[in-house]
């Protein structure tokens, strides 16, 4: 493995950070606004604001090869914050460097630091790559998920 840094986002990231996104928004088929995606930038770097992200970067160039977007909230049943990984996602030429496994435990540890009640996430059934990752954690629960979409 190539030895990684993780940590919050840099101004200076955000170049590199848009084509993983973009990446990642292929991977899965959708298409996010470009002013929706500048939000999520902006918001990222606003310390007061519960939309947060790391990313990794490559100890000795220094470049971005992957991200973890996550929303701190609460919850009703429990007085502490809930962390849910929201976006999770590791650049094509670095994957197989543990650099998914990195950025979760980041997460993780940040959680153990600060005192949150848990770190969750979701996937698909059918992304087998990322729920080999995933299992190494934790396996999945019993949880049924419902989305109604609004217009």
């Amino acid at each position: 493995m190539n030895e990684v840094t993780i940590r919050a986002p840099k101004m200076e990231d955000q170049r590199a950070w848009r084509e993983l996104w973009m990446a990642y928004c292929a991977f899965y088929e959708t298409t996010v606004e470009d002013t929706t995606t500048e939000k999520l930038w902006a918001r990222m770097l606003l310390p007061s604001d519960s939309v947060k992200g790391i990313v990794a970067t490559n100890k000795t160039t220094g470049e971005v090869s992957g991200f973890a977007h996550y929303v701190l909230h609460p919850h009703t049943w429990t007085d502490r914050t809930l962390c849910y990984l929201e976006d999770l996602y590791v650049c094509p030429e670095a994957r197989g460097q543990n650099i998914g496994h990195a950025l979760i435990e980041k997460l993780v540890d940040m959680g153990k630091e600060k005192g949150w009640g848990r770190v969750y996430w979701h996937t698909g059934t059918e992304n087998a790559t990322a729920r080999r990752l995933y299992d190494r954690f934790n396996p999945a629960d019993s949880i049924v998920r419902y989305t109604i979409s609004l217009p």
